[in-house]
């Protein structure tokens, strides 16, 4: 495989300087057409024909599926941390967490604590919900945060939920 370098700069406004970076990235050899591609005007034949490769995929993929499936675990949180003093507890660790994570990633700011007090409080009401999916507690974090103004800020709503995300995750792995 090819790798190829990029070089530019990026200025840091928390520094006030200016920091080169390189990004080393695999070169993709995709197949050029030259000629548009036009669906045919014939659907059966178009239909049968994704017929026969989808059923060609699926009987080439069965094994790696089954090993995939069986390697998948549910994206939830314990159901230990359902009970309300164990949320209030994980919710708090979640305020204290994210704010640090944001101020170290990113510029120390007042957003950021505005954004974890937030993000703490939805993940509060979700684990007292007993909502335990992961994904609904990301969607629902998401909207919570929306009502944040990030107009003098380095981040955003999904950016913000996707981090908290991270954390609960890395903190849930160890487990």
């Amino acid at each position: 495989m090819t790798m190829r370098s990029l070089t530019f700069s990026s200025f840091l406004p928390c520094s006030r300087r200016t920091v080169p970076m390189i990004i080393r990235a695999p070169v993709l050899d995709l197949p050029f057409y030259s000629k548009v591609l036009c669906p045919s005007k014939s659907p059966v034949r178009n239909t049968s024909i994704l017929r026969q490769q989808s059923r060609l995929n699926s009987q080439s993929l069965d094994g790696r599926e089954e090993d995939q499936q069986a390697s998948v675990q549910d994206l939830r949180v314990p159901d230990d941390w359902l009970i309300p003093s164990k949320a209030l507890q994980e919710s708090e660790w979640l305020r204290v967490t994210l704010h640090k994570w944001l101020d170290d990633e990113y510029c120390p700011e007042a957003t950021n604590n505005e954004i974890s007090k937030v993000a703490a409080q939805s993940y509060y009401e979700s684990l007292v919900r007993k909502q335990a999916d992961l994904g609904e507690i990301l969607l629902k974090m998401a909207i919570d945060l929306q009502s944040i103004s990030y107009q003098e800020s380095f981040h955003g709503a999904f950016s913000s939920a996707n981090a908290a995300l991270q954390l609960i995750v890395s903190r849930i792995e160890p487990e």
